[in-house]
């Protein structure tokens, strides 16, 4: 809203900034000239015992020599009460009596009806607050007693007690507030079948809500009946009132977190209490529903990190993983969340009265960032011992990212998620690392190390040399170059063609590359698969990567005369992606049989292994046919199944060993 010529600098006149100040710090007398305005304090933006912060009344601004802060009482209200600039307008114009000029006269009429309905809960709020300390309020106050909430504590978050029966609406009548004005400020109910209305709140303890500028909108109210339906239970949503967008705590946490405190959020009201009793004064608490992104936002404007204080059984988990969700597509540079898990079985409430202060914060000292949680998330409780499972992770982490709108931000979380599935994937590799004392286990036809199971169903037969056996069945060195240059050849090919990704995920996700360079860059790839202009693409996977892969990749011979790379079309590119990848396909699932028969050779008769060996062979063979590359000599057995010279002598000679009478 605009404000009127003169309006700020009539604002200015009437107030002295030594009183807007003067609530906030104590003047240091031996430095300070009340005649002259000029005052000196200890800086309230920064901890110091020194007088450093000089207020020029006369002049009506304020500097600190210590921390540098300076500004006018507009900036200052900003500042220490942590708000918006026409909330700190509102807040000095009350002060100096001076009326704010008004807007839209629509938006003027509901402001002005807001206003009516907060006098309205101001009025229930002294009920409840004298009843409390009545003799009807005994049982609250014993439950009180039991959570042990001093009685300063009770007075300062103005706790009450809303009796049975509807004592409160002929309260609000005598003072001449009608029923219809009670349900409309959400103190008062009706029920849709013409029955008479009722007190919303009844034999509960209640907790005053007020938004940020300090207005009370609702209640929050704890059953003192342990068979009621609901044991906590906020007012209904009104004109004042929209629990997705209220915080409770919300004035008082926003003060504390521009005098530089961490923002913490807790579950409950107890939780927030608790909280501001040992000193964490900036706690607020959702009103007892899962975060919403506008109570996120509202977080967000108060602290750049706000910690979200959860308890450490499955539904705090269950809490904080949702929130993950909610929190992707709004994350900003700069704006995140970190999560403190208690102990399981504690919420802050009962941890403090339990431990203390001091444990309270050391668990807000090791919160999680939320990439950690993520991890968590996608890994507790699961087993990664398959491709299949691998991939499946990588999906999932992949699709838990996707909605980040920064580029940036999602550059940093694969690249960190890269390194944790590196460790998860080498700390599992490491199984079948050498021993304490150097030396690695045998390698034994099962496919694991330990003892060997030689002889089996081959009676006392002389054993096989099985590091020979590996050597000799092994795809050849060209074969591995020939992946890697296929492997170059998708990653161009996506590179220069956005989103092809999308229409091979299934097969991209299932490819394992040779390198970690390729790895990386498939994965940033697959992270930026729904980008659809080349440029910004590479632009993103070299944020992601870095140069260097990326000139690497391109500027290899091989992968720049391939037709969608020198020139793209997404027709060609699609022909080359399946012919590559099958080819990737087959050739992998060649060498995995391969691997496989050779365990099965020393425990099975060898006529179902070469049939199975035979079989690969071919399914390799015709994947990769038509390859102009492929210079290898080829024989053909009696069935009609092609294997190459150098497979075929393999075969040949490691069957002779095996059975020497078999019929050639």
């Amino acid at each position: 809203m605009s404000l009127p010529p003169g309006f700020l600098d009539e604002l200015r006149n009437r107030l002295s900034l030594t009183d807007v100040v003067g609530r906030k710090v104590m003047w240091d007398a031996r430095k300070s000239n009340p005649g002259k305005g000029d005052m000196w304090a200890p800086c309230p933006f920064h901890h110091e015992k020194s007088a450093s912060f000089h207020v020029n009344d006369k002049d009506g601004y304020y500097y600190c020599f210590g921390c540098h802060a300076k500004g006018d009482a507009i900036t200052f209200v900003r500042e220490t009460e942590n708000v918006g600039f026409m909330e700190a307008i509102e807040i000095l114009a009350q002060e100096a009596g001076m009326p704010v000029p008004k807007g839209d006269p629509k938006a003027q009429e509901k402001s002005d009806k807001r206003a009516e309905l907060a006098k309205v809960n101001e009025a229930a709020n002294r009920f409840f607050r004298l009843n409390l300390s009545q003799q009807g309020g005994a049982q609250a106050r014993a439950y009180l007693d039991k959570r042990g909430m001093k009685p300063e504590t009770r007075e300062r978050f103005e706790i009450g007690f809303a009796p049975s029966g509807n004592a409160l609406l002929r309260a609000l009548k005598e003072q001449g507030i009608s029923t219809e004005l009670a349900i409309e400020a959400g103190v008062a109910a009706k029920p849709d079948d013409g029955r008479d209305a009722y007190d919303f709140f009844r034999d509960r303890i209640t907790f005053p809500i007020r938004d940020a500028r300090g207005r009370l909108i609702s209640f929050g109210g704890r059953a003192m009946d342990p068979n009621a339906r609901a044991k906590y239970l906020n007012g209904p949503e009104r004109l004042l009132f929209d629990k997705g967008a209220a915080l409770y705590n919300h004035k008082d946490a926003r003060a504390g977190c521009g005098q530089g405190q961490t923002l913490v959020v807790a579950e409950g009201y107890m939780d927030v209490i608790a909280m501001a009793e040992a000193g964490f004064e900036a706690t607020v608490a959702p009103l007892g529903t899962a975060i919403t992104d506008r109570q996120l936002q509202l977080m967000w404007r108060m602290s750049d990190e706000p910690v979200i204080a959860l308890d450490g059984d499955k539904a705090g988990l269950r809490a904080a993983f949702r929130l993950i969700d909610l929190a992707m597509p709004l994350l900003q540079s700069g704006k995140g969340l970190r999560f403190a898990i208690l102990p399981e079985g504690q919420d802050p409430d009962e941890l403090i009265k339990a431990k203390g202060r001091e444990a309270m914060q050391e668990v807000l000292d090791g919160a999680l960032p939320m990439v950690a949680l993520l991890w968590r998330r996608e890994t507790e409780g699961k087993v990664f011992d398959s491709p299949e499972r691998r991939a499946a992770l990588d999906k999932s982490l992949r699709d838990a990212i996707r909605p980040i709108a920064d580029a940036s931000i999602k550059g940093h979380y694969g690249e960190i998620l890269k390194d944790m599935r590196f460790e998860l994937f080498r700390g599992k590799r490491s199984e079948n690392a050498p021993s304490e004392t150097g030396e690695r286990r045998p390698w034994t036809p099962s496919g694991g190390r330990g003892g060997g199971r030689f002889g089996g169903r081959f009676g006392k037969g002389p054993a096989v040399p099985t590091e020979g056996l590996k050597a000799s069945l092994i795809v050849s060195g060209d074969e591995a170059q020939a992946d890697l240059m296929r492997e170059a050849v998708v990653l161009a090919v996506l590179l220069c063609n956005p989103g092809m990704a999308l229409q091979f995920l299934s097969q991209l996700e299932a490819l394992h590359p040779r390198t970690e360079e390729h790895a990386a860059l498939l994965h940033a790839l697959l992270i930026h698969a729904d980008v659809e202009e080349a440029e910004e693409l590479r632009e993103k996977v070299a944020m992601d990567v870095g140069r260097g892969p990326l000139d690497r990749l391109l500027s290899h011979p091989h992968v720049q005369i391939t037709p969608p790379v020198r020139r793209p079309d997404r027709e060609i590119a699609q022909m080359c992606l399946t012919e590559e990848l099958a080819k990737l396909k087959a050739r992998r699932g060649y060498k995995t049989e391969l691997d496989e028969g050779l365990a099965d050779l020393l425990a099975a008769e060898d006529e179902k292994v070469t049939w199975r060996l035979r079989q690969a062979a071919e399914a390799r063979n015709r994947a990769t046919k038509a390859e102009a590359e492929d210079k290898t000599e080829f024989d053909t057995a009696e069935n009609g199944l092609e294997l190459s010279r150098d497979e075929r002598d393999a075969f040949r000679a490691l069957l002779d060993r095996i059975a020497p009478g078999r019929q050639k």
